[in-house]
């Protein structure tokens, strides 16, 4: 009996949503790859409903990359409302206690925040996605259940204060952190080192690797594109698969060895002072896949594009 063949259309590329408030990261994908009748689509890890903001989904071929940008750092703004703490640790949750707020000044609230520049340990919420025996903990956390949860390593490179109202206690913030870092637990934290409580009301994801809040499209203006001019349009707003490794270094085969290339034959690549993963490429400029330089001077293929 022959394969069955997938529905759909079988485009290839990443496209950059602004995921709206609301909506899970998951019909967020879903809803695009039915707007674009892709046959195969996957996001890059999940956003908060409640966030919004820089949502890369990748189709087809792209989807062997989406892995280096579920790893790539991440920026965000955030709105932490100070006095209160709820049981999500956003506004999504109930308040369950309340506390008051120290006198706000600029000045403290940067020292604070720099202390949480660089690594450290930070344990995920209970109301996250994350599973304990094939359960997401967010199910378990409704039914009143609070498993141990082990830290994790975190690394934030950015932080800074964007704003602060003294008379409606909130302060807002832009981070930049690595993958696994949960904005919620970090918001509580910096609440708890000014003397209080906190949970988060606003949340805006920003940029994931090179790629920016500017560049992105709703999903209402995909659907007003695709009324008005059709699946082609949309299709031009696909970004490269290649795009979501431009972080790797480039290697270049010489004209004619990317056919073994595709056959998964390491090639030999001389005078490259490269170690590790990279871009390969053929001349001509090409894009194979990712490849690994080793110590014996070749480019081993790992993850490869097939030719449309």
């Amino acid at each position: 009996m022959g394969r069955r063949r997938k529905k759909g259309r079988p485009i290839s590329g990443i496209l950059l949503l602004n995921k709206a408030q609301g909506v899970t990261s998951n019909k967020a994908l879903q809803q695009c790859k039915w707007l674009f009748d892709a046959n195969k689509a996957g996001h890059t890890g999940s956003l908060d409903p409640m966030a919004t903001g820089v949502l890369p989904l990748c189709f087809g071929e792209a989807t062997k990359f989406s892995q280096y940008l579920l790893n790539a750092d991440k920026t965000y703004f955030a709105r932490i409302q100070l006095g209160q703490k709820t049981d999500t640790a956003d506004a999504e949750g109930d308040v369950i206690e309340s506390q008051s707020v120290p006198d706000l000044i600029a000045p403290d609230i940067v020292k604070i925040l720099e202390s949480f520049l660089g690594e450290s340990k930070q344990i995920p919420p209970m109301y996250s996605a994350l599973k304990k025996d094939g359960q997401p903990l967010y199910k378990l956390a409704r039914q009143g259940e609070v498993i141990e949860r082990e830290p994790r390593q975190i690394y934030i490179s950015q932080i800074k204060l964007c704003g602060m109202s003294a008379a409606e206690q909130f302060i807002e913030i832009e981070v930049t952190c690595s993958k696994g870092t949960y904005i919620r637990v970090l918001a509580e934290d910096i609440a708890k080192s000014l003397g209080t409580l906190g949970h988060l009301t606003v949340l805006t994801r920003l940029a994931v690797s090179e790629f920016h809040l500017d560049q992105t499209l709703s999903f209402e203006r995909l659907e007003d594109i695709k009324a008005d001019q059709g699946l082609v349009a949309l299709d031009d707003l696909l970004i490269p698969p290649e795009k979501a490794i431009n972080h790797l270094p480039m290697v270049e085969v010489q004209s004619g060895e990317g056919y073994y290339v595709r056959l998964g034959q390491a090639i030999f690549v001389p005078n490259s002072p490269l170690s590790g993963l990279v871009r390969i490429s053929e001349a001509g400029g090409e894009f194979l896949g990712v490849g690994e330089m080793r110590d014996d001077g070749k480019v081993h293929p790992k993850r490869l594009v097939v030719k449309p």
